[in-house]
């Protein structure tokens, strides 16, 4: 009976207490209000912006910045968000967005990009840049097969004694496919523009005349080709490339127009069968071919008039 009476009693007093409760409660929530609203006032007054507008004009700012910076708040705050994938995310999601595909749109369509872009291309260092670098490049190559044709040439020199001053057979064969492919580009131009001149008036009839006068042409132009570089420089562009130049026996000048001409028909008669006239290079102590012993000339290395003249002396006749 007497713990009945306990457990009534002890009901009894919680209900009492839950309801003293309420009225300090409820004048907590009232004094919280009435704070808030106060705070509110006092932040939004003239003097608090006052207040807040000198602390910033102050030095408060700058040493803020500088204390950031001596601790690295910085680093340890993209460090934080990089080790938990955050970074990344935030990064993704700007450069996907639409305002910052339109923003790089704008930019680059912008008339000052288009500017800055213009400038940049146009100027003397990039035009310099590309023209070195090209040049390099061309010359590279073209060294490295000068040089594997020079190798060729001792390889394939039937002597005993090499004279290193004369050219042998893999180089001046270079140097002709070259000249031979410059005189096809040569005369695909010239005939191109014939054509089109025909073209106008009517063309040429009947079809052998005009093949008659298309080999005529090709084998004119070859042969003005070879013997105006052999005259005026020495050297076609071909054996420009291979360092190569055609030279009279014992002396260092290109050769006469006569010389020339005379050479030139001793490279078709070289070259009709089936190039053998070339086969003499392989043996002669002068590396000389059909043309050269009939026009009196030598091809030397060297790509300067100086260089032209056979430097070595002529070597003793095989023993074998």
């Amino acid at each position: 009976m007497s713990s009945r009476n306990d457990r009534r009693l002890g009901f009894v007093a919680g209900a009492a207490r839950g309801a003293a409760a309420i009225p300090a409660r409820a004048a907590a929530n009232v004094a919280r209000d009435r704070l808030e609203d106060v705070a509110d006032a006092m932040l939004a007054s003239p003097g608090t912006l006052r207040a807040v507008d000198r602390v910033l004009a102050g030095p408060l700012p700058e040493e803020i910045v500088r204390s950031a910076v001596r601790n690295r708040v910085l680093e340890r705050m993209v460090s934080e968000l990089a080790a938990g994938g955050a970074l990344d995310e935030l990064v993704s999601g700007v450069l996907e967005s639409r305002q910052s595909q339109a923003l790089v749109d704008r930019v680059v369509a912008s008339e000052e990009m288009q500017r800055v872009l213009r400038d940049v291309l146009t100027s003397p260092e990039v035009r310099h840049a590309l023209v070195d670098q090209t040049s390099g490049f061309s010359e590279e190559v073209v060294g490295g097969l000068r040089g594997r044709a020079a190798r060729m040439d001792e390889h394939t020199d039937r002597r005993a004694v090499r004279a290193g001053a004369y050219a042998g057979i893999a180089s001046r064969a270079v140097a002709f496919v070259a000249d031979a492919v410059l005189c096809a580009a040569l005369w695909v131009s010239v005939s191109g523009v014939v054509a089109l001149i025909g073209w106008i008036f009517g063309g040429l009839r009947p079809e052998w005349l005009v093949a008659t006068l298309a080999s005529i042409g090709l084998a004119a132009l070859s042969g003005c080709y070879f013997v105006f570089f052999w005259t005026t420089a020495g050297r076609t562009p071909g054996m420009h490339l291979l360092h190569l130049r055609v030279a009279v026996e014992d002396s260092p000048a290109p050769p006469s127009i006569r010389r020339s001409a005379v050479r030139l028909v001793g490279l078709v008669l070289a070259v009709i069968p089936v190039f053998a006239g070339f086969l003499p290079v392989l043996f002669d102590r002068r590396r000389r071919g059909i043309a050269d012993m009939m026009a009196g000339t030598v091809v030397v290395y060297g790509s300067r008039s100086a260089d032209a003249a056979p430097t070595v002396a002529a070597p003793a006749p095989s023993s074998r």
